[in-house]
């Protein structure tokens, strides 16, 4: 029987990034946008808010680019602040990488596995999926949807009951499957 988890957002992760007022690690999206043109160049950031202070840091989406050169749907974003656009744009590696900042997805997801059986089956098959880029241990995943300890899958796992294709241990953010033997 196989079963179908997914791991969904529920909200926006914090910014990874030092404050130079504070001196905190954590920044998030204040789901509002800054775009400067100069006759036919344009800059557009993303502003942060520290979550320590409240000062506004930004992340750099455009910078020096021909107007022409930017799709309209994307200026009228920009302009709207569109709060799509900003979930779009933090789970962009792109704007992550040129920015040297990563993201913190603690509290931010959660697990949904469809509800709970009154009987646990002596074998299940599993498909999680992601509905968002959120690394994620699957050990920790498998643990939360089983209802068992981090410990309890890892000990499966050394005794062949716990089979993925995936290390168990590594973070993950793309969709796997694995089957369970109790």
């Amino acid at each position: 029987m196989l079963k179908t988890w997914v791991v969904v957002p529920t909200r926006l992760p914090l910014v990874r990034r030092r404050c130079h007022a504070c001196a905190s690690e954590r920044f998030r999206a204040s789901g509002k946008f800054r775009v400067n043109a100069n006759h036919k160049r344009i800059d557009a950031w993303l502003l942060l808010l520290c979550a320590g202070c409240g000062d506004t840091a930004k992340l750099t989406l455009l910078e020096r680019s021909n107007v022409r050169a930017v799709p309209p749907g994307l200026l009228d974003r920009l302009h709207d602040n569109d709060p799509a656009l900003t979930a779009e744009l933090l789970q962009d590696p792109a704007v992550l990488r040129r920015n040297r900042v990563a993201l913190d997805w603690d509290g931010a997801w959660r697990l949904d596995t469809g509800g709970t059986e009154r009987h646990d089956p002596e074998v299940i098959d599993v498909s999680v999926r992601f509905a968002a880029r959120i690394p994620v241990r699957p050990v920790r995943l498998v643990a939360e949807g089983c209802g068992l300890s981090r410990a309890e899958v890892e000990r499966l796992a050394e005794e062949g009951k716990l089979v993925a294709a995936v290390r168990l241990g590594a973070r993950l953010s793309g969709d796997f499957t694995f089957t369970l033997k109790r």
